[in-house]
């Protein structure tokens, strides 16, 4: 297979990651149990919702799924939702309970040995659901065409710990938002370093089934994205990543990990935060959300309060699925120059008391 460029300056051959990954997931790990980082596990507690939701998937299947977050966004009912690199597919089955029996989840995965534990247990999920909305594929994440996903077919796509497993990201990220429906997102876990690592480090089987060599430097994810035609995407929780394996440490204990939550919608957005003086006000409509939504780390919208909000956020909340859980005033036919993100530049322009507004 071709050598592609998994990022401004790393070469890789696309082969020989996809085999260390495919037998480290399928044959190396036993359980999750057998993991050596915390990148790809995390120690929050998931919303009442995704854990009463998770209470109801098989034994089997959360065992042998291994994640770093839980990227699982609200207002879900009725959507079709692919989830990239499913594995035992936990996340799937939950999902599933999310989107309801007029929705639609589609699991990828390249590792047949976890595809097999996620369709062994599709009956039994189906019984306990009370419908059958699960389709296992297996594939690629970078060549979704190969798997029968076809353009402007799919509302969320989420991934847990995956996108750092790709020798070829860029790709990655073209498929995702080809197959995303207009006002579709990207909602998504990984793990992100502070500089780009060696590629010599993808020669290791155990720091890239541990999702650390092939880590996404936050600029290259940046520019990636903006090249694909997402200039804006947010983060929506950030935590370090402990290495307490002291041969992992040596390896690649002279880099900073953390593991990330990242939320980007297909919409024509800017590379700016301007200002057209729009206001949004949350309804406390979504269901598990009844006083306040985090749109991001940035932005927490409380139930009933005005708040000032640049045209990219309003474009989120006015475009996409959450439009009906939102009131939205102004438009962009007045301009007002750059939206005040700083708090400090924001008091200057608007006043003190100002109620927050965006990044």
């Amino acid at each position: 297979m071709a050598t592609i460029d998994a990022s401004p300056t790393r070469q890789v051959p696309v082969s020989t990651v996809a085999e260390s990954v495919k037998d480290y997931y399928g044959k190396v790990l036993a359980s999750s149990a057998d993991l050596k980082t915390s990148a790809c596990c995390t120690d929050a507690a998931p919303p009442a919702h995704i854990a009463a939701a998770l209470g109801q998937v098989h034994e089997e299947v959360m065992e042998r799924f291994y994640g770093c977050g839980s990227p699982i966004p609200p207002a879900l009912d009725g959507a079709t939702v692919l989830d990239l690199g499913c594995g035992s597919g936990r996340d799937a089955y939950v999902l599933s309970q999310l989107v309801g029996p007029t929705g639609k989840v589609i699991g990828l995965d390249m590792t047949e040995e976890q595809l097999a534990v996620a369709r062994r247990h599709q009956d039994w999920h189906a019984e306990r659901f009370g419908h059958a909305n699960t389709d296992f594929r297996h594939g690629y994440i970078e060549d979704l065409a190969a798997a029968g996903i076809e353009d402007a077919s799919v509302d969320v796509v989420v991934s847990n710990c995956v996108v750092n497993l790709s020798p070829d990201k860029p790709r990655v990220f073209s498929e995702i938002f080809r197959v995303l429906r207009p006002g579709g997102d990207l909602y998504f876990s990984d793990i992100f370093a502070d500089r780009r690592l060696p590629a010599a480090l993808l020669d290791d089987p155990v720091l890239v089934g541990e999702c650390l060599a092939g880590a996404l430097y936050g600029e290259d994810f940046r520019r990636v994205l903006e090249r694909t035609g997402c200039p804006d995407a947010r983060t929506v929780t950030a935590s370090p990543v402990t290495i307490s394996d002291p041969d992992i440490d040596r390896k690649i204990g002279f880099a900073t990990f953390t593991s990330r939550t990242i939320r980007a919608f297909k919409l024509p957005l800017e590379d700016r935060c301007e200002d057209y003086g729009q206001v949004a006000v949350y309804r406390g409509t979504i269901t598990e959300h009844p006083h306040a939504f985090d749109l991001d780390d940035h932005h927490r919208f409380h139930t009933g309060k005005p708040m000032l909000v640049c045209g990219n956020t309003a474009d989120m909340l006015a475009a996409t699925r959450y439009a009906a859980h939102f009131t939205l005033a102004g438009d962009k036919s007045h301009h007002f120059g750059l939206f005040p993100c700083d708090p400090a530049d924001r008091t200057a322009a608007l006043g003190a008391g100002a109620p927050s507004g965006c990044c």
